[in-house]
């Protein structure tokens, strides 16, 4: 790919540097089909003309997107999020705008803003969650309603105008912003001056931008001597007392709707963070969920082995709920024609990225979720054995015997002594 293509670029400072680095990004991070069912795979199969076409009309300023594909998938909670694909040409036309913005953006937002910016992970963001609510009592969870479906345009753009003189890339991002739905029914659906597709490549950062100034902004310079953590839509707030935590969450609700945006009643909550050293407030909920994880009372051991309640995190029930399912899903119980490895190799990218993200704090916090797996192999034994069809424990007692043979099979034995 060193000769691209040999045309120079045009009017529009769009180089061939920069669309062959954007294919590279959107290539990495995979995805499915747009609209024109034109898979990565596909789109190689022509991959100098393809990326020649992109460069060509950008650089020009004829570039125009095509409809964004809607696709509907389950929360865990209940209902459904409307994610957008934009086709493969669009997302690499997405991602040469979104490099060139990104280290002006970056260079403004706060340091309390975590969600999908270089350098930052759910990590970062639950690790400062943690250290707060050592030292704030209580917390305004905060759920912003159908963000993505409602955010301003006009609110947006003039977000975009305080950081963007080039026209170029205002026009890009208006020509984004208006670029219609289509349902699985073929419907288009035209935007009506707010959203922004929750699956578009552009769109975190500039939902990064606009919530910069509805609210992290706002909160530092109303509240400077509160702490908040942002990840995207999802929001933390820590207050000193139950009345502040009150002003604050009507001030919140006042600011949002003068931004076009609302919060959920229902998911919206205050919440103590009961601990050992502070008052008990019976009337309200004592735990919040975060990015999978459940922040409530946990016992807790100091150095020299003494017990306490404490304040802190684990995977929350909602994922486990929901992690457990995939493995039922997955039926691999009922596969007596497989052989143990079979199953080791199909779970284990999965079980590595469960491991590594609900127990990055204390991993015998996710134990008793991979000893739901383990009842689901010894499952597949007395299916696959008939001389275990009866026995738990033999099916159990064979299970033993393959991890002492083979410690790293599955990856959770390396993990705990015994599940």
């Amino acid at each position: 790919m060193t000769n691209l293509f040999t045309t120079e670029s045009k009017q529009i400072p769009i180089t061939k540097k920069m669309v062959k680095e954007a294919y590279c990004k959107v290539n990495s991070n995979k995805g499915s089909a747009g609209v024109d069912k034109e898979s990565l795979e596909k789109f190689q199969e022509n991959l100098l003309n393809n990326l020649y076409k992109i460069w060509n009309r950008m650089s020009s300023g004829s570039y125009f997107s095509q409809p964004v594909k809607e696709v509907v998938i389950p929360k865990a909670g209940g209902g459904e999020r409307k994610l957008g694909i934009p086709t493969i040409s669009d997302r690499i036309a997405q991602e040469v705008v979104k490099t060139y913005l990104e280290p002006r953006l970056e260079a403004v937002f706060s340091k309390n803003s975590y969600g999908y910016r270089p350098g930052k992970s759910a990590h970062d963001a639950l690790q400062k969650v943690r250290e707060n609510v050592r030292h704030y009592s209580w917390v305004i969870d905060m759920d912003i309603k159908a963000f993505f479906d409602e955010v301003n345009h006009e609110l947006l753009l003039k977000a975009v105008d305080k950081h963007v003189s080039e026209k170029w890339v205002r026009m890009y991002i208006e020509r984004w912003l208006v670029c219609p739905i289509q349902t699985s029914k073929g419907e288009l659906i035209q935007k009506k001056g707010e959203g922004t597709p929750q699956g578009g490549v552009i769109s975190p950062l500039l939902a990064n931008l606009f919530l910069h100034y509805v609210l992290d902004k706002w909160l530092e310079k109303e509240y400077p001597q509160l702490s908040f953590v942002r990840y995207a839509d999802d929001v933390i707030v820590h207050c000193h007392s139950e009345s502040q935590s009150q002003e604050v969450l009507k001030a919140i609700k006042n600011r949002l709707e003068k931004c076009k945006l609302r919060l959920s009643e229902q998911k919206t909550k205050i919440v103590h963070c009961q601990a050992y050293n502070r008052t008990r407030h019976k009337n309200y909920p004592k735990k919040f969920d975060f990015l999978g994880f459940t922040f409530k009372p946990r016992p807790k051991a100091t150095k020299e082995g003494r017990m306490f309640l404490g304040y802190d995190c684990e995977i929350s029930q909602k994922s486990q709920t929901r992690i457990v399912q995939k493995w039922k899903d997955l039926k691999f119980h009922k596969q007596s024609n497989i052989v143990i490895q079979d199953i080791a190799n199909k779970l284990r990218l999965q079980t590595i990225g469960i491991a590594r993200y609900y127990g990055y704090f204390k991993v015998w916090t996710v134990q008793r979720l991979f000893r739901n797996l383990e009842n689901r192999l010894a499952k597949w034994v007395r299916n696959k054995y008939k001389s275990m069809k009866s026995s738990y424990s033999k099916a159990y007692k064979w299970l033993k015997s393959i991890r002492i043979d083979y410690p790293t099979l599955f990856y959770h034995w390396q993990l705990f002594k015994t599940i």
